[in-house]
């Protein structure tokens, strides 16, 4: 099969994953905390996942940039970051971005309300429309315009340069912000969650967003009450590109499995249920003329696996990235015999030389003893 892409991943970052003290920090790049040497990377591969989507968390109305990232693993952060794929940024919805019971001293942060947020949007979209009739007017007068990176990157959002992946849950706010958007001639890339987007999949299907969504979770929190394992498979009915994502290391290692829910929850063909994890979240990213299928002229992005990769029982035998291979089921039980025969091998030699000292010392600590005793004796 063609490699597993995650469209929603924290799971190689460093450090905390928001910038929660500005409602907007689309200044913030994840590409600067990129973490090439996680343990998740190799986890990761082991479940047939070659391209993850590194997003920023989803405290502000307005978060950071994102990271679109191939899993070569023993690489440097940079060679990890592929560079072909768009730019992109996180925004969110809901009860994150408006503090919701995050506690009494998160109260004062605009907005504070779901009437605030769209507000937000509308004042930054401005903002950045101000700042570029600023740049340009600078640029004609010949007088220089002091740099502004947050507004700078909304500026690419508008000029259709920078994909929009947005946190969402509710039809409400999804219907608010798509129509927010529309009103600056903004296409929204991509809905993240969008647990509610069965009810409106129609207007996202006229908006011409994507929707990455979660295969079955549910009841985790008040705003996700209505979500139904059904979600993934109506949208799809409805003409959506629907992709399964993560939001989850541990759930990237089985995203094969994932795929396979929308089987059971909606009777979507096994091959349009591979499609959320590969083709599909590829088309979401806008990568999909390099990668998501095995393609003459694509990437050589593949996992060859020993079962039906929709079975519980399937496992990723190899997981190649651009025709290297960066997993091998059979040579990584080798390397854990031979880690563990390291390790038996180096705490029997501790052990042994814990045995002599200790052997060496006993005399010693005899002879201090009786100098002690000596001494008292004195």
């Amino acid at each position: 099969t063609p490699g597993i892409i995650d469209c929603h991943s924290h799971a190689m970052i460093l450090g905390r994953v928001n910038e929660s003290t500005l409602p907007s920090t689309a200044m913030v790049r994840i590409a600067d905390v990129v973490n090439s040497e996680s343990v998740n990377i190799e986890r990761q591969l082991a479940g047939g996942v070659t391209i993850c989507n590194l997003l920023h968390g989803s405290s502000n109305p307005i978060g950071g940039q994102n990271a679109v990232i191939k899993l070569r693993l023993g690489e440097s952060p940079n060679k990890l970051i592929f560079k072909k794929a768009p730019q992109g940024i996180k925004f969110a919805l809901g009860e994150n971005v408006k503090q919701a019971n995050w506690g009494d001293k998160y109260t004062t942060r605009f907005p504070q309300s779901r009437m605030g947020v769209k507000m937000f949007f509308q004042n930054r979209f401005g903002a950045a429309l101000a700042y570029e009739k600023k740049l340009k007017r600078g640029k004609k007068e010949g007088f220089p315009v002091k740099t502004n990176l947050e507004l700078g990157a909304i500026l690419e959002i508008i000029k259709g340069q920078r994909l929009i992946h947005c946190h969402s849950y509710r039809q409400d706010e999804i219907l608010v912000f798509l129509r927010t958007m529309e009103g600056f001639g903004v296409r929204v890339g991509s809905l993240q969650h969008v647990l509610e987007g069965y009810k409106v999949a129609d207007e996202i299907s006229r908006h011409g967003a994507g929707a990455s969504t979660f295969s079955d979770w549910w009841a985790y929190k008040f705003e996700v009450n209505d979500a139904i394992p059904y979600n993934g498979a109506l949208m799809h009915n409805q003409g959506l590109v629907v992709a399964f994502n993560s939001d989850d290391a541990e759930m990237s290692r089985r995203l094969n499995q994932e795929a396979a829910k929308a089987v059971k929850y909606g009777n979507v063909p096994e091959v349009e249920a591979w499609k959320f994890v590969t083709l599909n979240p590829a088309k979401l990213l806008h990568i999909d003329n390099m990668v998501g299928s095995i393609k003459v002229g694509k990437d050589a992005d593949i996992v060859l696996w020993n079962n039906n990769p929709l079975s519980i029982y399937a496992k990723a035998e190899k997981t190649l990235i651009e025709g290297v291979v960066y997993y091998d089921l059979q040579k990584d039980e080798e390397q854990r015999i031979a880690i563990a025969k390291e390790r038996n091998s180096l705490i029997g030699q501790l052990m042994l030389e814990k045995n002599k000292g200790s052997n060496t010392q006993e005399p010693k600590k005899k002879e201090r003893r009786e100098d002690h005793c000596d001494t008292l004796e004195q």
